[in-house]
């Protein structure tokens, strides 16, 4: 018996000096990664077949697929959508990604929705809740302007839509164009700031959204044409406003342990800062429509995001961010410190929003033309830039992108801001080596392959510079390779630090052999035959 009471004392004690350093140290947060991603086709509403579960699926199984792991895996879930039953979250994945058991979170909060699901996927994983945790969003909507559902409560926009009456009175127009629109009207009242501007980044995502297959509009107008669309309120024309869509998109979220034991390094997307910010004092307080659409909660979540990271707004590639309307894609250019306050016009005019500028800013097409269906979209900008930074974009790929930042808002309100970064970086490159040296491939056969190599290690060592001297892009068909094989190697030397890639959805960039021949001989600094 004295014995059996020495060992309960020590383990008491134990248990107390556990207890002690557990509640005076501070928790350590884990590393999350972001390991599969997985998107519908965006549509317009009605215009596919089935029903909400099936988006869901569909998105579920390609995130789940892309990660390489079984729905077992999965911990948890954090699904969100606005317009549906409670419990939709459940009927989403009971009878078509499992039956297991796990929680299963639902999520609203407007338009922020799908990124609040990734946010809460994250909590749980940094906070080591979980180790392997899936954010869905989809959503089924209606077809026309967004409006209210229940005319017997108050409604939880009312306090917002005050401050614009205040300001600009009440038009005869859907209530979300009005409310972004103002704010619009006000950076141009303050600034100066020209309707061309919010026309040309509608013309701009327009024509992004070109290369996206997911995308629900596919198809470039003139700037002309989106100025001359129908008008919906003020300066805003139709091609300036996001449609309402239905969609589907997924997120696979892991621990550092969890991606190490399925060896998933290489395709590993940490999310290395996202903060939530919702409504401050000053979105009421100041009279502004721009702050009344969350301009303050966006800087604020942006400036949290850059400080944790220890980033700043230059060191950015890509960006999704939520552009509803065009005067909200401006706004937030300066809330995300990608231009000083009132400076948005003047890097529009540079062209810094698109490729060849200093950012590329909604590569996807935005929810301007790729569509907005609530639930899904912050989802479909985390996929997308998942893709970009493991260099899988296709003909939307941003070269070198490194860094990537995603913003999406919703009134009422709360804004998700995130940062994206390779979480392993010297495996991800290994594995780029790997598929463009894998026996399968046979390119190691190919007499040029040495010299494109050659060119890549040029382009790694002192690609900023060839970049200003050349500026181009070239394509360079190889043909008998090992078994009669043709390849094409495509040489950018033109955007970011330049890259040398394989890509087969860069093949309409085809350039004469002679140009191609003299872009790299300037690159190797010498006459090489590259045949």
């Amino acid at each position: 018996m004295s014995q059996l009471l020495r060992r309960v004392h020590r383990f008491s004690r134990h248990l107390c000096e556990w207890t002690q350093r557990s509640t005076m140290a501070p928790g350590k947060k884990n590393r999350v990664f972001v390991i599969g991603v997985g998107m519908t086709k965006f549509d317009k509403p009605g215009a596919r077949e089935g029903d909400y579960p099936d988006m869901a699926k569909e998105a579920g199984e390609r995130a789940l697929a892309d990660a390489g792991i079984p729905y077992s895996a999965i911990e948890q879930a954090c699904v969100g959508y606005v317009y549906g039953d409670s419990t939709c979250g459940q009927r989403a994945i009971y009878h078509s990604l499992g039956l297991t058991g796990i929680p299963i979170i639902n999520v609203n909060n407007n338009c922020s929705t799908g990124s609040t699901a990734l946010f809460m996927a994250r909590q749980l994983v940094q906070g080591g809740l979980s180790d392997c945790v899936l954010a869905l969003g989809f959503e089924k909507m209606e077809r026309g302007s967004l409006s209210a559902k229940y005319m017997d409560r108050t409604n939880p926009m009312d306090k917002h839509m005050e401050v614009m009456i205040n300001r600009y009175g009440m038009a005869a127009a859907p209530a979300a164009p009005q409310m972004f629109g103002n704010a619009g009207r006000e950076h141009m009242e303050r600034y100066g700031t020209k309707p061309e501007h919010f026309a040309k980044i509608a013309w701009k995502n327009h024509k992004h959204s070109t290369n996206n297959p997911y995308s629900q509009f596919q198809d470039e107008y003139s700037l002309e044409q989106v100025m001359k669309s129908r008008k919906v309120f003020d300066f805003l024309t139709l091609l300036q406003c996001c449609p309402t869509s239905d969609g589907a998109g997924a997120a696979v979220l892991a621990s550092e342990p969890f991606v190490r034991k399925y060896h998933l390094q290489n395709q590993a997307v940490e999310i290395v800062a996202q903060e939530m910010v919702t409504d401050l004092a000053s979105t009421f307080e100041e009279n502004s429509c721009i702050k009344m659409v969350g301009y303050d909660m966006s800087r604020l979540a942006a400036r949290k995001c850059f400080e944790a990271a220890g980033l700043k707004p230059s060191d950015v590639d890509v960006v999704e961010l939520h552009d509803c309307f065009s005067a909200n894609e401006l706004i937030t250019y300066e809330a995300l410190g990608l231009c000083p306050e009132g400076k948005a016009g003047e890097l529009i005019d540079r062209g810094d929003n698109t490729y060849g500028g200093k950012f590329v800013i909604n590569p996807s097409g935005g929810l301007i033309s790729k569509g907005h269906p609530l639930g899904a979209t912050g989802l479909a900008q985390c996929a997308e830039l998942c893709w970009q930074l493991r260099g899988m974009a296709g003909r939307r790929q941003v070269s070198g992108a490194k860094v990537a930042l995603q913003h999406n808002i919703g009134l009422g309100g709360a804004v998700v801001v995130t940062l994206y970064k390779m979480g392993f970086p010297e495996e991800a490159r290994s594995r780029v080596g790997a598929v463009l040296t894998s026996s399968g491939s046979g390119l190691e056969g190919f007499k040029a392959y040495p010299v494109f190599k050659e060119i890549e290690k040029h382009l790694q060592q002192e690609g900023a510079q060839l970049v200003k001297k050349i500026g181009g892009v070239f394509a360079f068909k190889v043909k008998d390779g090992p078994g009669g094989k043709e390849a094409t190697w495509i040489v950018d030397v033109k955007n970011g630090n330049g890259s040398v890639t394989n890509d087969p959805g860069l093949l309409g960039l085809h350039q004469k052999l002679m140009k191609v021949v003299s872009a790299c001989a300037a690159i190797l600094g010498k006459t090489q035959t590259l045949f």
